[in-house]
């Protein structure tokens, strides 16, 4: 939805292997041609029809870079997926690429003889990936951003990179949105997740699952309360319908 919001139109073509995934963006995007595959089995001079490439947008499979992920990357091949976007520079020349991805794609570098990350060589791979880049002639540019500074209920970091071959500067938006704006600022408050969920909607109890919950996810949910409910100067209460 943000490139067709950016550019008025929906993307042309589409690549992820997750059925699930292609069904629901051809659901939302109709004219754009679908492909259910791995990306690099995808010959990108036959999926472009020898049109120029105006925009490419990449989001490689982040989960074995993630903090969130609980446990160190271990998976060259999913590691390596970003590789692609050379791939595809090569061939088809895209003016504008953009990639997002988790912060810690910055770290990307070689594994170590134990199959994990060596410390000594972090960011190693990434560098070179970059320079494959510029080399091809791109100028590049990545910076951290969270959405929520953007007006996006969600305070996740992430990494945004921009590698563009048409002489035009690589420019930034500002920020519209604050944790705790200043005053005189003209920043607006984060907004938050509680604003896009209708509270109308019947939704079972996690507190009824058969399978009860972690220990760690209930003192998550105390803390929460503790924080946002309790000792909060403005509590976070849901009105709900029968109460």
């Amino acid at each position: 939805f943000g490139i067709e919001m950016a550019l008025g139109r929906s993307p042309d073509i589409a690549i992820n292997h997750d059925a699930e995934a292609i069904a629901l963006h051809a659901a939302n995007h109709p004219t754009s041609k679908h492909y259910r595959e791995d990306i690099w089995k995808v010959d990108p001079l036959e999926a472009t029809g020898g049109r120029p490439v105006g925009l490419m947008w990449l989001s490689p499979d982040c989960k074995h870079f993630s903090k969130a992920k609980g446990g160190k990357p271990v998976s060259k091949k999913i590691r390596g997926l970003a590789w692609v976007v050379i791939k595809w520079a090569k061939l088809v020349r895209p003016r504008v690429i953009y990639l997002e991805n988790v912060e810690e794609f910055q770290t990307w570098g070689p594994l170590g003889a134990d199959n994990r990350p060596c410390p000594l060589k972090k960011g190693r791979t990434f560098k070179r990936w970059k320079s494959s880049l510029e080399n091809l002639g791109y100028t590049v540019g990545f910076r951290e951003d969270r959405a929520s500074d953007m007006g996006t209920p969600t305070i996740r970091k992430r990494l945004f990179l921009v590698a563009r071959r048409d002489a035009m500067p690589i420019t930034w938006p500002a920020p519209t949105h604050a944790a705790k704006p200043a005053r005189g600022s003209g920043l607006k408050p984060w907004r938050t997740a509680a604003e896009c969920i209708d509270w109308s909607l019947p939704c079972p109890s996690i507190f009824d699952r058969d399978r009860p919950l972690a220990e760690a996810t209930m003192r998550r949910i105390a803390r929460g309360l503790q924080r946002y409910v309790f000792e909060a100067a403005d509590p976070f209460i849901v009105r709900i319908g029968h109460t």
